[in-house]
């Protein structure tokens, strides 16, 4: 190939599960990538709000792909629609010579920025974002004037990456066509996550009895932020149901894993129980979540209004059976009802409980919903996104300049 797409990419910062594609897209000989980040606050430890503690990631989040971060006016260590205060992209895109300027999100002021600068340089833009019609109650006022918004959003935009069917209606519903849509799916790094899983296999049982785990009882598993929307206080009320007399103890064993402002309220709930089966296990590093994933037969993500739900992809990696609610984005593309897990009507803690016990009576059942996961989950991923990417790219330039 004699010639190479430029694509800039704009992003607030350093993210643990984009990163591992960015080293992909960097690699692909027709494309030549920089990333602009508004900040790199997530490189260091720093505090999450919605975990209500420090974190500091164990995987490398620049390695392996040409990045700079913008300067920003009063400094750059917080996200906000205003804040940091960038400057300086116009002039590094005309410097740069880029064909396609890729802005992740379109809710903050300095996305417009890029969009708009872009434009008036003859750039190419395509936009990614993981709205949902289901991930934000909006009334029809709202949806009313969202419709305003894509009406112009669209003129200044040449391509739209869906991350999953949702999000694709999402686009359309606003008016956006299929041909200016291009699937570039929400994936994690499966290699990586399969890996991992394979690598626990064999110290496994040392993990459970060093959680006191008795061998021989399933395990039902949440993993995420312990907050209001993520509704882990749903899947403990269906665990209750769980008992046949809500007092004796019920056979699988309930971990949570993840930190947040709910979780003194989940353990109080837990301990009016009086059960040793409910166990809270905190903050787990990217590097030590496969592990748990692999322990258990069963994982709960009860959200409310989840765009997508990205733990879901990493534990079908770990070949394990999988149960969401309604409103998380990745059931449609994700969980085969009946097949690889369920989903249910968000916060009907009885559907929930019901589910959970259709997946844990067989254990060969719950096997083979398992492997089904790992089936589904090796046909989404990192190839599918490079594809996407290329897709759009051709489709906003010049078919000779790629493939």
């Amino acid at each position: 190939m004699e010639s190479k797409i430029r694509l800039a990419y704009l992003l607030t910062h350093p993210v643990q599960y984009q990163a591992p594609l960015l080293r992909l897209i960097a690699a692909e000989p027709g494309i030549d990538l920089t990333v602009f980040f508004c900040s790199d606050f997530s490189l260091e430890k720093f505090y999450d709000p919605e975990f209500a503690k420090e974190i500091e990631w164990d995987v490398p989040l620049v390695a392996g792909y040409r990045y700079e971060v913008l300067p920003a006016i009063g400094g750059g260590k917080q996200i906000t629609f205003w804040r940091p205060f960038n400057y300086g992209l116009s002039r590094r895109l005309r410097e740069g010579s880029f064909d396609v300027l890729w802005v992740h999100g379109y809710a903050r002021w300095f996305s417009w920025v890029g969009i708009l600068v872009a434009k008036a340089q003859g750039i190419k833009v395509l936009i990614r974002d993981d709205a949902t019609l289901i991930s934000l109650s909006r009334t029809l006022i709202k949806r009313a004037f969202k419709k305003v918004f894509f009406l112009i959003l669209k003129i200044f935009c040449d391509g739209f990456l869906a991350v999953g069917s949702l999000n694709r209606d999402y686009y359309g519903y606003y008016g956006i066509k299929d041909d200016n849509i291009f699937l570039v799916p929400w994936a994690v790094d499966n290699a990586f996550f399969q890996a991992k899983a394979q690598e626990a296999s064999a110290p496994l049982e040392e993990l459970r009895n060093s959680l006191g785990l008795e061998k021989g009882r399933p395990i039902i598993l949440f993993a995420g932020k312990l907050s209001e929307r993520k509704r882990a206080g749903d899947l403990l009320e269906a665990y209750i149901q769980l008992s046949p007399d809500r007092k004796t103890e019920p056979l699988p064993y309930l971990l949570f894993i993840g930190e947040g402002d709910q979780r003194q309220a989940l353990e109080n709930r837990a301990g009016d129980t009086g059960w040793d089966s409910i166990k809270f296990l905190g903050f787990k590093n990217q590097t030590e979540l496969p592990a748990y994933f692999k322990l258990c037969q069963v994982f709960v993500l009860p959200s409310v209004h989840e765009p997508w739900g990205l733990v879901i992809n990493e534990v079908m990696n770990a070949g394990r059976a999988v149960i969401v609610s309604d409103q998380v984005g990745c059931g449609p593309d994700l969980v085969r009802h009946g097949e690889n897990g369920f989903i249910f009507q968000a916060g009907n803690t009885t559907s929930l409980a019901e589910a959970i016990h259709k997946v844990l009576e067989n254990q060969e059942k719950c096997r083979l919903m398992g492997q089904q996961s790992l089936k589904i989950i090796k046909k989404w991923g990192f190839e599918q996104d490079i594809q996407g990417l290329k897709k759009a790219l051709v489709s906003v330039i010049s078919e000779t300049l790629i493939m």
